[in-house]
């Protein structure tokens, strides 16, 4: 069996040490022990673009916001079926992370950072979502293995109640937040809830042949913003 190659390093601001390693023509991002992503598992972060694009339905021009770009699975599932009317803006905070795309994974990027309808914004998703440049339709996490700050503390701030209620005025009327976790969380679940949301817990496979771990994403929907029509005599 190959051993795996050590070919990159990088420090998460505020938090710890990532190492890119390669195993024949597999990559894994490691923090610390935890594979917080490998090219042969993209099932469940292809699932997190390609379900929020669905559940937004055929709204026009499309504005999204992906908070971490990793291999940039959830990315290109999100290309491959969005009009050449949407736009989608990718929060990176590790600038190592768009290197390593644009360098010994760029075979796995294939050219998606170069994508007319995408805008990088090289820093913390935190500050698109508390100052957004218009309201997103979607706002797409993926920068922890769940509802906590893992890759660093700052990250917690996105899962409080005070970063649920920024998400929730960044969206537009009937937008969605949607959040990958590598497994469920009832307490998170209950505070998305709590902070407004009409939640939908999904369990997806981590293989795309529906095999491998099984992750979660949870959809947390606005309110559409639609009156219904007025109701009749009683």
């Amino acid at each position: 069996m190959q051993q795996r190659e050590l070919i990159g390093t990088a420090m998460v601001p505020g938090g710890e040490q990532l190492r890119l390693f390669r195993r024949g023509g597999d990559f894994m991002i490691v923090l610390d022990r935890n594979e917080l992503m490998s090219s042969r598992m993209s099932g469940s972060e292809d699932a997190l673009a390609v379900m929020t694009c669905d559940r937004l339905g055929k709204r026009p021009a499309p504005n999204l916001l992906i908070g971490g770009y990793g291999m940039g699975f959830t990315l290109r599932a999100a290309l491959a079926v969005l009009g050449r009317d949407a736009r989608v803006t990718v929060a990176e905070l590790v600038p190592e992370i768009i290197e390593w795309a644009r360098g010994p994974m760029a075979d796995l990027a294939a050219g998606c950072l170069d994508d007319p309808r995408v805008a990088l914004f090289q820093g913390d998703v935190a500050a698109m979502i508390r100052n957004p440049p218009r309201k997103w339709d979607a706002i797409l996490l993926d920068v922890d293995n769940g509802p906590d700050g893992l890759s660093r503390v700052g990250n917690d701030w996105l899962y409080s109640m005070p970063g649920l209620a920024a998400a929730k005025a960044a969206l537009a009327p009937g937008g969605i937040l949607a959040i990958w976790s590598a497994a469920p969380d009832k307490a998170f679940t209950r505070r998305l809830g709590e902070a407004g949301f009409a939640v939908d817990e999904v369990v997806v496979r981590a293989r795309g042949n529906g095999k491998g771990p099984r992750h979660v994403i949870w959809f947390a929907k606005t309110a559409s913003g639609r009156k219904g029509p007025p109701a009749g005599p009683r």
